[in-house]
């Protein structure tokens, strides 16, 4: 068993991956109050990692372009002198780094061709979803001593918001129509394209049947790639198009605001339940996209799948099949409504 005093936890892929890999800061807190935790993650999800309570330093993984840079991220990891390192999710460039670091234990899979690089394996199948990808992660932890059942209700990711933000994002609302007697609904059509989405043309029904309900006020969100679809959509609505005007740190406290938040399988969804919000997302049934898998982890969190009965699913026949046109917008559109009901009583 690893007893850690200084340990680097790397999480260097997506917003939702890192999101999901939160809670094992805060378990290496609780059985090992002691420790320094570290992260280390890409410089476009710093806000995910920043100000938490159960991080003590964030380490920004050094990149020439697209590329990583090896050695100054090996000189820069050395300096720290860290006992651990956990790679939640590895890359044969950052087991490498990992592995030239010299750090005693180094915690990985066991499934790689390069898993010889690390010194303390764990062997899990994760594209089957067997689990949720947040247990994925707090299972590894069985290295440290650390074998806890979580649950959604006990779950902590300690995600800070940034009260400058808050501050001016309320006046952007308020410029624009919103009133604090409205709820405010987020909607983001587009994903990082690791899954099946809801075609847009769904997604605009149902802003269609959520605009007709004065009492609500629609935002919708996107990258800069995602630009000409979110124009599409909100094209003769009232909606609020933030689509590449937001940074991560503002699109964090743009979501701590809203009561509802809805979108396909993809990072700010994970935000969201982070934040505690109510969250719809769509999902196909293709097992390593899944919502067992990538869902939100939270009580607050309601899930849309195709309703074509299909067997070993993959994403050439969800396509074929148009699966996720399956999906009726009055079956979310009732969802939301009893959200609103309950955010009511």
């Amino acid at each position: 068993m690893i007893i850690p005093k200084n340990l680097l936890i790397v999480r260097t892929d997506r917003i939702g991956d890192v999101v999901l890999s939160l809670p094992i800061a805060s378990l290496i807190k609780k059985y090992y109050p002691d420790c320094k935790v570290s992260f280390l993650v890409r410089s476009y999800s710093e806000s995910i990692v920043s100000n938490n309570p159960d991080i003590n330093e964030i380490i920004i993984l050094k990149e020439k372009g697209k590329k990583i840079a090896l050695t100054e991220n090996i000189n820069q990891i050395k300096m720290k002198n860290f006992d651990s390192a956990l790679v939640v999710y590895p890359t044969l460039p950052t087991a490498w780094i990992i592995f030239q670091t010299g750090i005693e234990n180094r915690v990985g899979t066991g499934y790689r061709w390069y898993s010889f690089l690390f010194n303390h394996k764990v062997f899990q199948h994760r594209k089957y979803a067997e689990h949720h990808e947040l247990e994925f992660n707090i299972k590894m932890l069985a290295k440290f001593g650390i074998e806890e059942s979580i649950t959604k209700k006990d779950i902590k990711f300690n995600i800070s918001v940034d009260s400058n933000s808050i501050s001016k994002l309320k006046i952007l609302l308020e410029s624009n129509g919103w009133q604090q007697n409205k709820k405010l609904i987020i909607l983001h059509p587009g994903s990082g394209g690791s899954s099946v989405d809801l075609p847009p043309k769904k997604f605009g029904e149902l802003i269609n049947k959520l605009s007709l309900n004065e009492n609500l006020f629609l935002i919708i969100t996107g990258s800069a790639s995602e630009k000409s679809l979110t124009d599409k959509l909100t094209a003769g609505t009232q909606m609020l198009n933030l689509t590449d005007e937001l940074n991560l740190k503002e699109l964090i406290a743009l979501i701590s605001l809203c009561n509802i938040f809805i979108s396909n399988s993809t990072g700010p969804i994970h935000i969201a339940s982070a934040l505690d919000k109510y969250t719809i997302g769509f999902y196909p049934k293709i097992v390593e996209c899944s919502a067992q898998r990538w869902g939100p982890y939270s009580t607050k969190g309601f899930i849309f799948e195709p309703k074509i009965e299909c067997k070993n699913c993959n994403r050439k026949q969800c396509e074929q099949l148009k699966c996720m046109n399956s999906i009726n917008t009055n079956d979310v559109l009732n969802k939301i409504n009893e959200i609103i009901l309950n955010l009511s009583s």
